[in-house]
């Protein structure tokens, strides 16, 4: 039982060190609104989300406002699309592609998901034509994300869909050429991908859930970041050990949850909707003060990238889930450390400096929730040096039994170590090298799908 008390004790403490609801998302079934053509579809698909989401932003900010806990996002994530469009051409997904635009405006929310499709055990006809019109779905709307899960424990790795997604990120990039390639920021390819994940450009409603429901994805790395700098200034770093501040990173994580999970009930009780899940990750913006790479400086290293680096990432995503886990019954979602470069200073700053590599990157995300998440590379980066670069992360995952994900930004005109910057929450950075691009259309073209491990028969 949640108590009001128990988190208006802690919100004076913690409301300036950047704590807050970092998305409540309403995730919709549209599998009712599917009819024999695009249009009518299109139709049905703006009026249920019209009918369900029309006061969502409205009672988010108010109940935010109540506790003083304020919400930043208000999302939407919606039944993958390649399963309402199944038999439509690209230009009906398009279509339903603009529909869904025109609902997020017209409810007021700042994004909405689940353009999206599961093609991890072979690629079909709706898929293909859904992921065909990604470029230019994501260049003609502006709140429009979309994903593709590509492999998992159970199923393998569809190397087929990778060779056609490595192509796809670099056609989306080039469709918003104009915005420094902005599209592919909001593609995101997945291993392992949950139904229930409240976080963008990934957020899709799962067949599973119910027709709607309330996820909520807290964050708070500026929480965390003070908690640890308190502990260390009060009681002396030669007095302290690791165990010591990873249990101080668990009690924090436990306040951050119990105050996210309030607010996601008391929105989910207003609208007469279930409440699902509490996303319990580290997800950081690029304001100072509010980054999960100044909490591993905090925890030892000089600067991220440095030897010891993915230990201590480690070690924040498991505590990090301990105390999420022990202060909630509904964690779900990804739940752990988020290390996007360009939405994270920082990170940002590590990579200009040359200390944060590609590799040492993709290296951390075996041990962290998500993968290689907003990382601009070379314009010039070959479809298959991205397809390359997305096996790797994905096989992660897939190996690992957990969720990995690769969004990488092609920027155009940009080579490495010039800056791009999409601001707000997107953020900004240099462009990181890729080390011996174009090495590897060899590895790509043979296609097929690398088996599942063994541990995937597991039943």
């Amino acid at each position: 039982m949640i108590r009001s008390d128990q988190i208006l004790n802690t919100v004076d403490m913690i409301q300036k060190e950047n704590l807050d609801v970092r998305a409540v998302t309403m995730g919709i079934s549209l599998l009712d609104c599917r009819t024999g053509d695009a249009e009518s579809t299109a139709r049905k698909i703006e009026e249920k989300i019209k009918s369900l989401a029309g006061n969502f932003v409205e009672t988010c900010d108010r109940f935010g406002g109540k506790y003083g806990v304020p919400v930043v996002n208000k999302r939407i994530s919606v039944t993958p699309i390649a399963h309402v469009g199944a038999g439509f051409d690209r230009a009906g997904f398009i279509r339903l592609a603009k529909a869904l635009d025109a609902a997020a405006s017209a409810v007021g929310i700042d994004i909405i998901g689940g353009y999206s499709a599961n093609v991890e055990k072979g690629v079909g006809q709706g898929d293909l034509n859904l992921i065909r019109s990604v470029p230019e779905a994501l260049a003609t709307t502006a709140k429009v994300c979309s994903s593709i899960n590509a492999g998992s424990t159970r199923h393998g790795l569809n190397m087929d869909a990778v060779a056609l997604l490595g192509q796809t990120v670099k056609d989306a990039a080039e469709a918003s050429a104009d915005a420094n390639g902005f599209g592919a920021a909001k593609l995101v390819v997945f291993a392992n991908q949950p139904g229930d994940n409240p976080f963008m450009a990934g957020a899709i409603h799962g067949l599973g859930e119910a027709d709607a429901v309330i996820n909520v994805g807290v964050s708070g790395p500026g929480v965390i970041a003070r908690a640890l700098e308190r502990k260390i200034e009060m009681e002396g770093a030669e007095s302290l050990g690791l165990d010591d501040l990873a249990e101080e990173i668990k009690q924090a994580t436990f306040r951050v949850t119990r105050c996210g999970e309030l607010i996601g009930r008391k929105v989910a009780e207003a609208l007469g909707l279930p409440f699902g899940v509490v996303d319990l990750s580290l997800a950081p913006t690029p304001s100072v003060g509010d980054s999960v790479g100044e909490i591993l400086k905090i925890l030892g290293v000089d600067d991220v990238g440095a030897p010891g680096s993915t230990a201590i990432v480690a070690m924040l995503n498991d505590a990090v889930k301990k105390g999420g886990s022990f202060a909630s019954p509904s964690v779900g979602g990804l739940s752990g450390a988020f290390i996007p470069v360009m939405e994270d200073s920082v990170l940002a700053e590590a990579a200009e400096t040359g200390c944060l590599t590609l590799e040492k990157l993709e290296a951390m995300t075996c041990v962290c929730s998500v993968g290689l998440d907003m990382v601009p590379i070379p314009g010039d980066t070959a479809p298959e040096t991205i397809a390359a670069l997305i096996a790797d992360e994905l096989m992660i995952g897939v190996i690992n039994c957990k969720t990995t994900a690769a969004r990488l930004i092609p920027v155009p005109g940009k080579a490495a170590g010039e800056f791009v910057s999409f601001g707000g929450l997107f953020g900004a950075s240099v462009v990181m090298p890729v080390r011996n691009s174009g090495k590897s259309a060899r590895f790509v073209r043979f296609g097929g799908r690398i088996p599942a491990p063994i541990h995937s028969l597991k039943n």
